[in-house]
């Protein structure tokens, strides 16, 4: 699996830096009966359906081209939407100050789940501020432990 996720990270980041567009993840599930290679891709003011069209019609040229792939698939270039995950340093750098969800390998303070506002991010640990109840309280979680993390929608 991890092959083929290595070998379109591969084809389509020439595509996404001559576009100037970020490559934010990439996916190769099995859903039902169906494989699905999902592309997601973002830039600073956000992406629209030109881009994920522009980038779908090059990278499936090239995916034709190489045929990395046995199976059929279906491909789907789209945006990371708004609880993008955070799998990069300098993603975890551009949330501090927004609410994220983060999810631990390992038990820390009883808890598996966290969901707060990003304070800090120094490469080693994330600090995060979470209201329980009616008390503020601040989690210190190590990188290494981040099992998951993407930003989390609030609602007030």
């Amino acid at each position: 699996m991890s092959k083929v996720i290595d070998t379109v990270e591969e084809l389509v980041t020439p595509i996404l830096e001559e576009l100037k567009l970020e490559l934010v993840e990439v996916e190769y599930v099995k859903e039902g009966k169906s494989w699905f290679l999902r592309v997601y891709i973002d830039k600073e003011t956000g992406v629209d359906i030109e881009d994920c069209g522009i980038v779908s019609e090059k990278l499936s040229e090239k995916l034709d081209e190489t045929d990395p792939i046995e199976q059929n698939y279906y491909l789907e270039v789209s945006s990371p939407g708004a609880e993008r995950p955070l799998k990069k340093d300098k993603d975890f750098q551009k949330a501090i100050g927004k609410h994220v969800y983060i999810k631990t390998y390992e038990p820390i303070l009883n808890e598996k789940e966290f969901e707060g506002k990003l304070l800090e991010f120094d490469g080693t640990q994330v600090t995060l501020e979470v209201k329980i109840k009616t008390r503020v309280k601040l989690i210190v979680i190590p990188y290494e432990k981040v099992a998951k993390a993407r930003l989390a929608v609030t609602f007030s």
